[in-house]
This record gives C-alpha cells, structure tokens and sequence, in this order.
C-alpha cells in the first residue's frame, strides 16, 4: 500500500512524511531571568496601556510578556527556547516541560490568534478583548516567576 499525503493528496509528498524539525536555541540560567525580566516589563506596559485606552498596544505588549514567559520556562525546565519562525513551535516546547508549561501553553495559544488582528488588521479591538488579553499576560508571567524560582529542569 503507497502512502499518500493526506494533506495534498500526492504519493510525493516527503515533507508530510517526516516530522517537522523543530528549531531551538541553548538558554542559560543568566538568559532564563533576563526572559523573565522582559516578560516583566511587557506585562507592566501592557497594563499601563490598557489604563491608558490603547487597546492594540496593550494586547500587542501581553503577547510579548506571554513569549518572554514562555522562553523563561522553556529555559528553565528545558534549558533550551524554541528558535522557529513559528510560535507554534513554542507551544509544542511548553508542553513538555512540566505541568507549568502545559498552564502557560492553554494561555499562550489563546493569544497568538489576537497577534495578527492587533497588530496586522484594521479594526479597533474592545476594552473586554484587551483586558482578557492583559490578564492572560499576567498569568503567563506568573506561571514563570514559579517556575523561575523553583529552577527545576526536567
């Protein structure tokens, strides 16, 4: 029996057949605070723009507390980050490290989506969406402070 891409429906398809290579980067425990320092600093500024009614902003800069947060648990649980093109890599890399990781990842994914609508299309985003998009920064950055300070790698 041939194997067929189920993606394209070719018999030629290799890059179907093997698994996706992810990209990684070495991260020391220097690196994994200065990750967490910035996730800190996207995270206050995210707030502060919310105060301020800059809605894109403040979702724009939670999304950047939330991959700084990432990169810091990935860090320190894994000691490595994911280095693709693709934030999707990130939220595989989470996912193995511990059940911290999996809680950073559920916020994460539900993040990235807003990525492109703030900060690629046209329209205004409500107070609600940018509030829930803060929160969630918040809580990534919390989940790695934990994480940071326990400093357990798996």
């Amino acid at each position: 029996m041939a194997w067929r891409c189920m993606v394209r429906r070719s018999m030629s398809c290799i890059s179907c057949r093997m698994p996706k290579q992810m990209r990684t980067k070495a991260v020391s425990a220097v690196q994994v605070a200065a990750y967490l320092d910035k996730a800190e600093e996207f995270a206050e500024s995210a707030a502060s723009e919310l105060g301020a009614g800059r809605y894109i902003a403040s979702i724009s800069l939670a999304i950047h507390a939330a991959i700084n947060a990432a990169d810091a648990v990935c860090g320190a649980r894994l000691g490595r980050r994911a280095a693709g093109q693709s934030h999707d890599d990130a939220l595989l890399l989470l996912q193995q490290a511990g059940p911290d990781g999996v809680a950073l990842e559920k916020d994460l994914r539900r993040l990235l989506p807003l990525k492109t609508r703030a900060e690629y299309e046209p329209g205004a985003i409500a107070e609600g969406v940018a509030a829930k998009a803060v929160e969630r920064g918040r809580r990534c950055v919390s989940i790695a402070h934990t994480v940071a300070s326990r400093s357990e790698r798996l």
